[in-house]
């Protein structure tokens, strides 16, 4: 035995089998010698009883002290009972984040995710992750990656934060399939960013242009009876585009006016609709080879497209920046101003967490605006000597309604602000 040091390494000469020499002051460092002169620094360490060489790199790249530094720390990680061998083993065998995506999309998101996710969660990987990260090793990803492919895409927030989400549950998962170390989850303490909700009512005015617009289009046949069909019921039933675009004849009650739906964003529920509603529906064709309600043009398809129809649809009734989705917001808003509380208003949009439908509370302050204006208006014309009494509105009856609706909307906004 003798220290190991780069002369000692440079004047080991290679014989016929393999050879090893064991350093004399850091017991389990040693330098292998192979027949065709290559030499290899390796530690020899036991762990968990049993015999295990970690190589620790060539001579000439790797120089001794530098070998020796590595394998002192591994020797002193076995004592704490680290098993690094088996660590660097996960690090050689590691896939690449490509590899990982692929896994992430083929075991988790098309066996337990809806369509609409599973395309959602593809086009993250694909589009976002894949090109920056998708060549790195799993185990070599660290927090200042996600961090700085996070601000990347900082001028579209949005899709920075489903992306962080994406790789949040991909380094999930990679622990449970034993590809990274417990709690190594580098997204953590990532800030997402702030979003604005867009939040878009349409008024009395805007339905009633609308609605023209949509008979004028019926017509003369510009569009399809199929999308005049889907934006009616979007307008009517507050459902989800999904919900109307999927929507089975099978699933349509009109005696007891429910949409049945089987499934939907938050699973099995069941949609009330009005008469009018009932009589979009009545006005539909049932085709004996096609089990959709809003059917496609080929034989026994659904419609699969209403973003285009809607955008010219809007543009005729002047309403451009209006996004399908706000017609079920709209909803929600008209079932305030008729004096429906929160809490029936979530049973109506199928919301299974209050704070969901917390987001429209503040459309219970329109009449508080209202009335405010009056008493200011009076004060003013007060302070100019001028006598003007508040104008009243409605029957005694329907303004003590409308005083105990917007009461019951306010108590409901602080107690979902108190949970």
């Amino acid at each position: 035995m003798t220290k190991l040091t780069k002369r000692t390494a440079d004047l080991v000469a290679a014989g016929d089998k393999l050879a090893a020499i064991w350093d004399e002051e850091l017991r389990g460092f040693g330098l292998r010698v192979y027949p065709n002169g290559r030499k290899v620094y390796v530690v020899k360490c036991r762990i968990k009883g049993q015999q295990r060489f970690i190589t620790l790199g060539q001579h000439g790249p790797v120089t001794a002290d530098q070998a020796r530094t590595r394998a002192y720390n591994i020797l002193s990680e076995v004592k704490n009972g680290r098993d690094p061998a088996k660590e660097l083993d996960q690090a050689r065998k590691a896939p690449t984040m490509k590899g990982l995506g692929e896994r992430f999309l083929k075991e988790h998101v098309a066996v337990r995710c809806k369509p609409s996710t599973q395309y959602e969660y593809k086009r993250s990987v694909e589009l976002f992750i894949n090109p920056k990260l998708g060549t790195r090793k799993v185990t070599d990803i660290e927090r200042r990656d996600i961090a700085e492919l996070h601000h990347l895409f900082s001028h579209i927030p949005y899709q920075a934060n489903r992306t962080l989400g994406v790789l949040s549950k991909m380094f999930n998962l990679a622990e449970v399939w034993g590809l990274r170390p417990d709690g190594s989850n580098p997204c953590l303490h990532v800030k997402k960013y702030s979003e604005q909700k867009r939040e878009r009512f349409l008024s009395p005015e805007e339905f009633a242009a609308l609605g023209k617009a949509l008979r004028e289009i019926e017509a003369d046949g510009s569009e399809t009876q199929s999308a005049i069909n889907a934006i009616r019921l979007l307008m009517l039933t507050g459902c989800r585009l999904n919900e109307i675009m999927t929507l089975k004849w099978d699933y349509v009650d009109l005696r007891a006016r429910e949409l049945r739906l089987p499934d939907s964003k938050t699973g099995a529920k069941i949609v009330h609709f009005g008469e009018t509603a009932a009589k979009v529906l009545k006005g539909i064709e049932k085709l004996d080879d096609n089990p959709w309600v809003i059917t496609g043009r080929k034989e026994g398809a659904r419609l699969t497209d209403l973003q285009h129809p809607w955008r010219r649809i809007r543009a005729k009734a002047g309403l451009d920046h209006v996004r399908i989705h706000d017609l079920r917001h709209s909803y929600a808003s008209g079932a305030l101003a008729l004096g429906e509380g929160l809490s029936m208003i979530g049973k109506l949009l199928g919301h299974t967490q209050v704070q969901t439908t917390a987001r429209y509370a503040h459309l219970a302050n329109d009449p508080v605006k209202t009335a405010a204006g009056r008493v200011s208006d009076a004060i003013g014309a007060a302070m100019l000597g001028k006598e003007k009494k508040p104008k009243r509105t409605g029957t005694p009856k329907k303004r003590k309604a409308a005083t105990a609706s917007r009461r019951k909307v306010t108590q409901e906004a602080v107690a979902i602000t108190a949970e």
